[in-house]
């Protein structure tokens, strides 16, 4: 398959995604996807564990990216189980980081942040792979190149960064300045571009009571800039890039990230310049620093190879586990809960 062509088509699927889910996620009914009953109350009732389209979106966000961080690995040649470890050690490194480094920077406990895992997976990515190429890779004769594997994290992390808006937009959370509190240019140009949350649940509600306001669609402007970055490192990748790739897909996402958060409204820590805007300007000087030492080398990418993984049956469990996983870390609500009651409809009996 002629890599444009791949391209396109991947763009042309991800802009509906998107629009989908620009129109349709701010509204309150896209917060919840479920609830179930965990403990019997007084009066017939329950109390409710509510499963969040945040966990659900995340979880697909997560399972995407990994997909197309293994076609452009596979497409280069690498061997598909090793692919899925190191893919599960980054996981087991980010997934913790995303509440942790919350934990450590908002003095929350029941909050994630996408900017602290990216900042944990930059760090150790390299030393992962540099410890898969000395363990197995000398047992079994092959070689990582650390600025090809990590091109395609990158890659995929950008694409899933991008599908994670959604997530953003259906919970109220990671959301931009109420244009009430614009002024200028700023005002004007958000004035017919902007998005209104509804639902006293979303987090844009309980956290800053600003439901209903218009504002700064930043998770919208996010979500376009990663996609727009993640197919031009997959164009870059597939003509041999992999360097450039890498450069281009954490440079647009991180600086992106410190911008960006001039023009939120979500607590972001109490430093003016906040501690993830430091991660990020750290992890692209760390990338810049990484790739100093491990060149990038000519790799022959070929597309057919990396569809040919996708069809192995264990590399379908293996998406499936990856999605199970984070809608399980991310799905679980535990900032809302619910009330649910049962009767018989003696109509239908």
């Amino acid at each position: 398959m002629a890599p444009i062509f791949f391209v396109v088509g991947l763009g042309l699927l991800i802009g509906v995604v998107l629009s989908w889910g620009f129109k349709t996620l701010p509204k309150e009914k896209w917060q919840m996807v479920a609830a179930f009953p965990l403990e019997k109350l007084d009066q017939g009732q329950w109390r409710g564990m509510n499963l969040t389209w945040y966990g659900l979106l995340s979880a697909n966000a997560y399972t995407f990216g990994v997909i197309m961080a293994v076609i452009l690995a596979a497409s280069a040649g690498m061997p598909i189980f090793v692919l899925v470890l190191v893919t599960v050690l980054l996981l087991a490194v980010t997934i913790p980081a995303s509440k942790i480094v919350a934990r450590i920077v908002e003095k929350k406990n029941s909050t994630l942040t996408i900017g602290g895992a990216v900042f944990a997976g930059v760090v150790t990515a390299p030393w992962i792979i540099m410890l898969v190429n000395a363990t197995l890779g000398t047992a079994f004769n092959f070689h990582l190149p650390v600025a090809v594997m990590m091109a395609c994290l990158s890659i995929g992390y950008t694409f899933g960064e991008s599908l994670g808006r959604l997530a953003c937009l259906s919970f109220g959370c990671c959301y931009g300045k109420p244009l009430s509190q614009c002024t200028g240019h700023a005002r004007k140009l958000f004035e017919h571009f902007n998005v209104v949350f509804t639902g006293e649940t979303k987090k844009v509600a309980y956290a800053s009571g600003l439901a209903g306001e218009k504002m700064i669609p930043i998770q919208i402007i996010t979500a376009v800039i990663y996609a727009i970055s993640g197919l031009v490192g997959t164009l870059l990748f597939l003509r041999g890039f992999a360097g450039t790739a890498l450069v281009e897909t954490l440079v647009v996402t991180q600086v992106w990230r410190v911008v960006s958060e001039f023009f939120r409204a979500d607590f972001r820590g109490e430093r003016k310049f906040s501690v993830y805007q430091i991660m990020a300007l750290a992890a692209i000087a760390y990338t810049i620093a990484v790739l100093a030492f491990f060149p990038d080398p000519e790799v022959a990418v070929s597309l057919d190879k990396g569809f040919k993984a996708l069809w192995d049956p264990g590399m379908i469990l293996f998406f499936q586990g990856v999605w199970v996983v984070s809608f399980l870390h991310s799905g679980r609500s535990t900032v809302t809960a619910s009330k649910i009651s049962f009767h018989v409809v003696k109509d239908n009996i």
